[in-house]
């Protein structure tokens, strides 16, 4: 079955909650203050089983101007609006404000409504047809079917319910395989189920024990129930009124405005670069003037800082914005919003989010041209720049997370782009220029470094970082061909050890110093200062010498030659088993205590011996 939203606007007492009884039966005043006053103050929903195939779902908004915005908390979700005008009062003050509203919101469609048709003449009716249709000339309702109707006499109902099953045949099917995303707008608690949440679910699906997500609070919640129009149904989908019946959690907790949504996928964020529109009925709206920002079910003070200009923005006009919320709120580009003043609080404007990243913008940048981008429906283009606007790179989920798309969008975009995917347990992408260059200057790097420092065998990994993650090194040094790794260090392919003479001399000067030396050996810098050579030189022959295992560093200060430690593995290899203290080895190796404790502890650490109080046992 098809799921419609339909979300109706219109002056206060333009007869909106009595349409949509006469439609469904319902009753969408549900406080008894709202009985009462015959107005409806809260959002109050309905649905209707138009055909076997379709049900609608009425979100029942208010029309006194106090109460926009639970106007706006209940309009974010509609498919189709069904705008009401009174055929005996015609067009009011927020009969205007709901159609502007409704085009900022870029609502695609809907259907008017002329209620109370019944308590005028035909000749009236006309001319407050030709009024509707001078306000919605050149919108989204330009075209729209203009239905007399009277909820008293159930005049003009049935062609009603005809346009509806008409219109909402147009509309495409939400997308159940995008990210669950819940904007909350009632929550309450029903005895013996406990707390309830209530919303349109924009997009993807949510199930019965389901973990989720609340935002901006970052809590984990396990949703117990979920039902559908007031049913119980084991799973909602994209474009249906969804209760949640969520465990572990008060109903003080969960406020309107909140967001139910997938665990760990996105951040509740602060600032929004957006493109925002400015009504013609508006005044000039200043660079950081204060306003409040509404988006799906939440209303939030934010502040409005103009981008390509600190000129006071012209009414009518489009521009670049960025929004500084008051309160964070998890919000993702392509999602609508409106803002309104504080005083008198009107509706002044509103648009869309481009970019959730808080991007610092200099002079040099480009920035019409980057949003852009971002605002445009080229996704290649959009995950292109992203990824070369971040040093390193971006992973799979930073990306989903910034851009709202879903992983199969991400990896298809992403095969149309000019960046590389890096494996990894979750991919990673880099700008293919930037790869390009990077692996270069580390070629270029790993070059200089042999030609500095010829005797050494490679620089290490470590200072060819640069800040970049470890995996990304591993991939850029793979992708030359000019470069090895070698454990630790890296090394070109052509580079060989080759000794000049004297090298070879002291190279063999300092294995005999220490091999002479047997267990006794001397300073390593009075070896270093025999050798013949310069100290730098002679360092660097020292680093062969071990790195061939010709000779074993034991401690900062003690090296020793291989066939000494060779005979000191055999002499221990005669005691197997035995406990033994410092003295007793001393007396077997025939050294001192200052050679003895460094050689012990370097034991240990190969795993010959085990310390055991003040005794070692040979293992």
């Amino acid at each position: 079955m098809k799921h419609i939203i339909v979300g109706t606007a219109g002056h206060i007492d333009h007869g909106k909650t009595a349409l949509v009884k006469a439609l469904t039966g319902i009753d969408a005043d549900r406080l008894e203050e709202e009985k009462r006053r015959g107005i409806t103050i809260d959002l109050g929903f309905a649905h209707l089983n138009l055909t076997p195939a379709l049900r609608l779902g009425f979100v029942d908004v208010p029309g006194h101007e106090r109460f926009v915005k639970n106007m706006l908390a209940g309009v974010g979700g509609i498919d189709l609006v069904l705008f009401v005008v009174a055929a005996d009062e015609s067009i009011k003050p927020q009969t205007r404000e709901h159609f502007d509203i409704c085009r900022l919101l870029d609502i695609p469609r809907g259907i008017i409504a002329l209620t109370k048709s019944d308590l005028v003449d035909p000749d009236i009716l006309g001319l407050v047809r030709m009024e509707v249709e001078e306000l919605v000339a050149g919108s989204f309702l330009e075209s729209a079917p203009i239905v007399p109707v009277s909820s008293v006499t159930g005049a003009g109902l049935d062609d009603l319910r005809r346009e509806l099953a008409r219109v909402a045949s147009t509309v495409p099917e939400k997308n159940a395989a995008g990210h669950f995303r819940l904007p909350i707008d009632r929550v309450f608690t029903v005895k013996g189920f406990g707390t309830v949440a209530t919303g349109t679910l924009i997009s993807g699906t949510v199930a019965k024990d389901d973990e989720v997500e609340l935002y901006p609070a970052s809590r984990r919640l396990r949703v117990r129930g979920v039902q559908v129009h007031g049913s119980k149904s084991d799973r909602a989908l994209a474009g249906q009124r969804t209760a949640v019946n969520l465990a572990d959690i008060e109903p003080a907790d969960l406020h309107r405005g909140d967001v139910l949504s997938v665990p760990d996928r996105f951040h509740a964020v602060t600032q929004l670069d957006c493109r925002l529109t400015l009504l013609p009925s508006a005044k000039p709206l200043k660079h950081r003037a204060p306003v409040h920002f509404h988006s799906g079910t939440a209303e939030i003070e934010a502040e409005v800082r103009l981008l390509q200009s600190t000129a006071a923005m012209r009414p009518g006009t489009t521009t670049y914005a960025r929004l500084i919320l008051r309160e964070p709120a998890l919000l993702l580009p392509g999602d609508r919003f409106i803002i309104r003043m504080f005083s008198p609080v009107v509706t002044i404007g509103g648009g869309a989010v481009v970019d959730i990243g808080a991007r610092r913008y200099r002079k040099s940048d480009d920035l019409a041209a980057r949003l852009d981008t971002l605002a445009g429906a080229d996704n290649s283009a959009r995950v292109s720049l992203l990824v070369r606007e971040s040093p390193f790179g971006m992973s799979l989920d930073d990306l989903i997370a910034r851009t709202g798309l879903t992983e199969s969008a991400i990896v298809a975009a992403a095969a149309g782009a000019p960046i590389v995917a890096i494996p990894q347990p979750r991919p990673w992408y880099v700008d293919r220029a930037w790869m390009q260059s990077a692996r270069d200057r580390i070629v270029k790097t790993v070059r200089e470094f042999h030609q500095k420092n010829p005797l050494l065998p490679g620089i290490a990994r470590q200072d060819l970082r640069a800040g970049a993650p470890p995996f990304l090194l591993d991939a850029l040094i793979a992708d030359a061909k000019e470069i090895v790794a070698d454990a630790d260090l890296v090394r070109s392919r052509a580079h060989k050890l080759v000794l000049k003479e004297d090298e070879t001399q002291a190279r063999a000067k300092i294995e005999t110093a220490f091999e002479s030396a047997g267990l006794a050996v001397p300073a390593v810098a009075e070896v270093l200062a025999n050798s013949g050579v310069e100290p730098a030189r002679a360092r660097s022959l020292l680093q062969i010498l071990l790195r061939e295992k010709r000779l074993v560093r034991v401690s900062e200060d003690l090296v020793f030659h291989a066939t000494a430690i060779d005979q000191l593995r055999a002499t221990l290899a005669v005691h197997k088993g035995e406990r033994f203290a410092v003295p007793a080895f001393k007396e077997w190796t025939n050294i001192s205590r200052k050679y003895a404790i460094p050689l012990l502890e370097f034991l240990d650490r190969e795993r010959l011996t085990r310390r055991d109080g003040d005794q070692r046992v040979i293992l």
